[in-house]
């Protein structure tokens, strides 16, 4: 009751509806797209390196795009940035599925062409986030950050769950296509939101763009909470996340099989992820947020160490649910605190930074798993990762009280709106 209390409220807004609905379409297109690429990739090379190659050329753009962007969504209209760039990477989309049609894709074009996705993707990340304190008021924002990772929860297990057959029996190229589908109408429907001016845009340009950015990392470093909490979640994308980037090279030297259960296991990340979200999206409230971000690291963690123990299929699929159950209960923490303790102004900024970490920092660790199995096979290097991560944890659990104490005080709506 609760949950669909919060819920109720987070879509009981026109604007709110809209946006979550094509960020449905979009998102479910999305991951149709990321097992085709990667399954297209595996099939291009049998290379764990070039899987991961290519999960890095789709998030790396995000170490220097990211921030650009977080900059550039503060000054300009943030809607139409938002629609651009879900165009191009549906153009994007469209070019990957043409080309691999006519049989005349190679990994290096593959690449290139990822290397646009994730600047793309760098782009549209930061205009879509910081238009949500413009759909919902104040009150709801934190039911309405939970309803976005809800939305892509869903679709995780949506877009996989169509991807597969489609893969089996008709090969990647429907499933890319379906992407370019879905960017298009989603970058479509925001042209009927009706956001206030004041959330359209951060601020004015006064100085040189790169001063901006600047600026934003100054704010997120002296900041008590926003600076420990976005190390800490990079540091878990880094050591924890390449797993679920590289997922091909596990599902056949691991468990033995194939495209079709590369599909089920990557939906069962979309399945935790969309329960735990559901139990977060209940909660509704701020208090206790931050420890949720912490603690949610170490059983990720745990749940890694699960994954890869043994070749039993059924245990991957249940440590997989659980990944993305931890995972989601911390990118929605994270995101609530971003919304809530960031000024208006520095909105943009500091989810290009987030944006930054969910990017780039799976695709370092994408790219360390894919090396490092190539020469010790994926088992123990996703061990070792573990093991650091725990080194991380304890320093996060030694900065909670500060983080929290910053992080949960929320700042005055300064629209006025309740």
């Amino acid at each position: 009751m609760a949950t669909r209390g919060a819920l109720s409220r987070a879509l009981s807004h026109r604007d709110s509806r809209i946006f979550f609905g094509g960020s449905m379409v979009a998102w479910t297109g999305l991951w149709m797209q990321r097992i085709a690429v990667s399954w297209l990739a595996w099939e291009l090379t049998g290379s764990a390196f070039w899987v991961g190659m290519v999960a890095f050329c789709d998030l790396a753009p995000a170490v220097v795009i990211s921030p650009l962007a977080g900059a550039v969504a503060d000054r300009v209209d943030r809607v139409k940035l938002a629609i651009w760039t879900q165009v191009a990477i549906a153009l994007q989309a469209a070019a990957v599925a043409g080309i691999t049609a006519s049989g005349h894709m190679t990994i290096g074009i593959l690449l290139a062409l990822e290397v646009l996705s994730g600047i793309a993707g760098s782009f549209a990340q930061p205009a879509r986030q910081t238009l949500m304190p413009g759909i919902v008021p104040r009150a709801d924002l934190p039911a309405a950050v939970a309803a976005n990772s809800l939305t892509f929860a869903v679709a995780r297990f949506v877009g996989p769950a169509i991807a597969g057959p489609v893969i089996a029996a008709f090969g990647v190229v429907p499933a890319i296509a379906a992407n370019a589908v879905g960017y298009l109408i989603s970058g479509l429907s925001l042209l009927m939101l009706n956001v206030a001016v004041a959330e359209r845009r951060g601020h004015a340009g006064k100085g040189g763009i790169w001063a901006d950015v600047a600026d934003g990392v100054r704010y997120a470093a002296r900041h008590a909470g926003l600076g420990p909490l976005l190390l800490y979640a990079a540091i878990t994308a880094m050591l924890l996340r390449g797993v679920q980037e590289v997922l091909p090279p596990y599902v056949e030297r691991i468990y033995g099989l194939g495209a079709e259960s590369l599909a089920i296991l990557t939906a069962c990340f979309g399945v935790g992820a969309l329960v735990a979200g559901l139990w977060v999206a209940g909660r509704g409230k701020l208090a206790g947020t931050t420890r949720l971000a912490v603690w949610s690291g170490l059983a990720q963690a745990g749940a890694t160490a699960g994954f890869v123990a043994t070749g039993f299929f059924p245990l991957g699929m249940l440590s997989a649910a659980l990944i993305g159950a931890f995972a989601s209960v911390q990118g929605i923490t994270v995101q609530t605190l971003i919304q809530s303790a960031t000024d208006a102004i520095y909105r943009g900024r500091m989810l290009s930074l987030w944006g930054l970490i969910t990017r780039a920092c799976p695709a370092l660790g994408a790219l360390a798993l894919g090396a490092a199995g190539e020469a010790f096979g994926l088992r123990m290097p996703t061990l070792a990762a573990v093991g650091l991560f725990l080194v991380a944890f304890s320093w996060g659990l030694w900065r909670l009280k500060r983080m929290q104490d910053a992080l949960e005080a929320v700042p005055p709506d300064p629209a006025g709106r309740s």
